[in-house]
Order: C-alpha cells, then sequence, then structure tokens
C-alpha cells in the first residue's frame, strides 16, 4: 500500500485547508477538510502554540492518520507564563515567571521528547530553556532554581 506522509507545523486547534496543509494534501485526493477537522480536534489542548503534525495518507483507501508532536519548550513555557515570547536580553531582563509545578509539567509532558533518564535531569533542562528564555520560576532567577534542585531542595516533587 503506497503511503505518503506530510509533515507541517499548525498552530493548535486553528490549522485550515489553506496552505501548509491544503496544498500539501490536495494532490493526495484525501478528503482535507476531514483531515483538518482531525488536527484541530487532536490539538485543541495546544491553543495558541506552534505544533508538530504528521498526516499519513494511504493513496489508495486514501484513509488517513494524523500524529501529533508535542510543542517546543519554549512554546510550553510561553504559554505557561502566558507572554508573547522570550526575553531578547536573557539574563539581564526577564518576561515572566512560571511555577515549579509548571516546570514539572512542562518536563513530563516533554520526556518522551528529551534525552533524559529521570525527572530531575528533565526538569534542569525545562529550568535551562528559562534561563535563556529570561523567565523566572517562583519569583526566582532560574539560575538560583537550578542550584537549589542540585542541592536536592525539589526532591520530593521530584520522585519518578
Amino acid at each position: 500500500m503506497p503511503k505518503k506522509s506530510v509533515k507541517v507545523i499548525v498552530e493548535g486547534g486553528k490549522a485550515s485547508a489553506g496552505p501548509p496543509l491544503g496544498p500539501s494534501l490536495g494532490p493526495l485526493g484525501v478528503n482535507v477538510f476531514a483531515v483538518v477537522e482531525k488536527i484541530n480536534e487532536l490539538t485543541k489542548e495546544f491553543s495558541g502554540m506552534k505544533v508538530p503534525v504528521e498526516v499519513i495518507v494511504d493513496t489508495e483507501t486514501k484513509e488517513f492518520e494524523v500524529k501529533v508532536g508535542i510543542p517546543t519548550t519554549s512554546a510550553l513555557i510561553v504559554r505557561a507564563a502566558k507572554i508573547e515570547k522570550g526575553s531578547g536580553e536573557a539574563g539581564s531582563k526577564f518576561v515572566g515567571n512560571i511555577t515549579m509545578k509548571d516546570v514539572i509539567e512542562i518536563a513530563k509532558i516533554k520526556m518522551p521528547q528529551l534525552l533524559s533518564k529521570t525527572l530531575k535531569a528533565a526538569v534542569k533542562q525545562v529550568v535551562g530553556t528559562c534561563v535563556s528564555m529570561g523567565v523566572t520560576i517562583d519569583g526566582k532567577d532560574p539560575r538560583e532554581v537550578m542550584r537549589e534542585i542540585k542541592e536536592g531542595k525539589y526532591d520530593d516533587l521530584l520522585k519518578d
């Protein structure tokens, strides 16, 4: 069975039949509106975020499958902090704040993609992203939070 795969990045819950989806899927003979509807249903929880999506089409039967990827760590941080984007002057200018609970939730969402073996290691990666984005954690500089993680302050929260 010949299958074709189309990979695109869409805004969660807001895919449309226009570019990039329509022009990519149209020639495959699949019902573009049905695909768009499925993508929006599967990505609605990522509203306002860019989400990687793969559409696999069986070119003979015109059946399709939609696989939704995980948004970037920075996109998840932007959503949690309710900001437009990271700081252009990370380290000296902070643009938002998230809680340690947010950091742990983001780490859990991203675990399958990260090379971290433990939740603690995944949390450190998310905190590192906060450093480069200029986002504080519980009102503290993320470098300070990183030091506290290494000292074991959050070990109770970070049990796998």
